[in-house]
């Protein structure tokens, strides 16, 4: 089967993607150039190779594939992370505003491409030997490798310290035991940061690759949100890992929560680019769908509607973009991105579901994005730490009062 000839005849059969970009407080005032070329560069991309495909790939429950290396050919794997390493060199900013025109794409491809560079990429390079750096980082940057991150297990999601996964001393190896779920690429994926017990109950972070004996990655069906992703298990049967496979900088929750961080943070910019999205498509249906002899949009609940929608987004926008100056001066916080990650999706989502008010029975078609981004951001809300655990991070951030246990 040709599949290229199949693709593009997919592209020719889909609708134009007209998203110009709205900024209500002239927000790009605040960029640099830096970031202005490269989100234009990712809004291009997004245009030419996801808007005429992802509601045929969302449709089928697919993954297409063939986006990691265009992924990778945008920079969209590690911006932040150094060059030398095979990451973009650029600052938060940069990765933020990354994040938030794949995610106006599909959350799904704003996954596959913040797993990758947040979630395998990055611990990589900061608790990883230099070996273990110049063997990995490229590969996984370039796309030639895809990674994937576990953490969760079917038993402990919001408590990942409870994890069994474990690995046993066997000299210059260790045995590695266990199983992760919900894990984004990890049917497809080349490596995968694995984050296990040692005997003593302190937790590691191990690099198990694709091949060795006893390691299996199941896929997930039946997904109703972010089906243009692919997700799976990792299921670990007396997997030999050479012990030079073990991350020598880190141990404890700390490594595995600090990759969390940087994901939050990569996901509060990226749900903006959904609710942009939405926002963009009521806009216009409202201007050209008429009604009782005039558009919709002339009518007061439609404004109301719209209103409420670019007052929420602008303050989203504002709320990353000064975690953003934190984050590039070393001073964000996990409380303060759990925060925005919690209050922009559900902002994003909020606005997913008036939007789909606003184009009626349409909205639930597929020949409009708005029904796929509220299916995805359903998701969106409870993976990388649920809309509850961020309010209790920042509850205990406030009173210094845990209430988790």
């Amino acid at each position: 089967m040709d599949t290229t000839s199949t693709t593009q005849s997919r592209k020719s059969s889909a609708r134009e993607d007209r998203y110009q970009g709205h900024d209500y407080y002239q927000l790009d005032e605040l960029l640099q150039e830096d970031h202005l070329l490269a989100r234009d560069a990712v809004r291009t991309w997004v245009k030419q190779e996801v808007s005429p495909i992802i509601e045929d790939y969302a449709n089928r429950a697919e993954c297409p594939y063939h986006l990691f290396k265009g992924l990778a050919e945008i920079g969209a794997f590690g911006p932040s992370l150094p060059a030398e390493y095979g990451g973009g060199g650029m600052d938060e900013i940069a990765y933020g505003v990354i994040m938030q025109e794949l995610e106006r794409g599909d959350s799904g491809i704003r996954s596959m491409a913040s797993v990758q560079g947040s979630l395998v990429m990055y611990p990589i390079y900061k608790f990883g030997s230099e070996e273990q750096r110049r063997k990995y980082l490229p590969k996984l940057g370039s796309g030639e490798f895809i990674g994937c991150f576990g953490l969760t297990e079917p038993d402990h999601g919001s408590n990942p310290a409870g994890m069994v996964t474990n690995i046993k001393d066997d000299g210059d190896h260790v045995i590695l035991n266990g199983a992760k779920m919900w894990i984004t690429n990890s049917p497809v994926a080349d490596v995968a940061v694995v984050w296990a017990k040692d005997e003593e109950g302190i937790v590691r972070g191990v690099i198990v690759e694709k091949g060795m004996p006893g390691f299996t990655a199941p896929e997930i069906h039946g997904k109703w949100s972010l089906r243009a992703s692919i997700t799976g298990e990792l299921v670990f049967e007396d997997v030999r890992v050479p012990k030079t496979n073990i991350l020598p900088n880190v141990k404890g929750m700390k490594g595995p929560l600090s990759c969390l961080s940087k994901a939050r943070y990569g996901i509060a910019w990226g749900v903006i680019g959904a609710a942009l999205d939405c926002y963009d498509s009521a806009l216009r249906y409202s201007l050209e769908r008429e009604q009782f002899g005039r558009p919709i949009a002339g009518f007061q609940l439609t404004q109301k509607k719209l209103a409420e929608m670019i007052t929420e987004i602008t303050k989203a926008q504002l709320l990353t973009w000064r975690l953003g100056t934190l984050a590039n001066a070393g001073k964000a916080t996990p409380a303060q991105i759990s925060m925005a990650k919690r209050n922009n999706v559900n902002m994003a989502l909020e606005i997913a579901r008036e939007a789909r008010q606003i184009h009626g029975g349409m909205g639930i078609t597929n020949e409009y994005p708005v029904m796929r981004h509220m299916m995805n951001l359903e998701t969106v809300l409870t993976y990388e730490g649920t809309h509850d655990i961020h309010l209790l991070i920042t509850g205990m951030d406030v009173t210094g009062i845990n209430a988790f246990s």
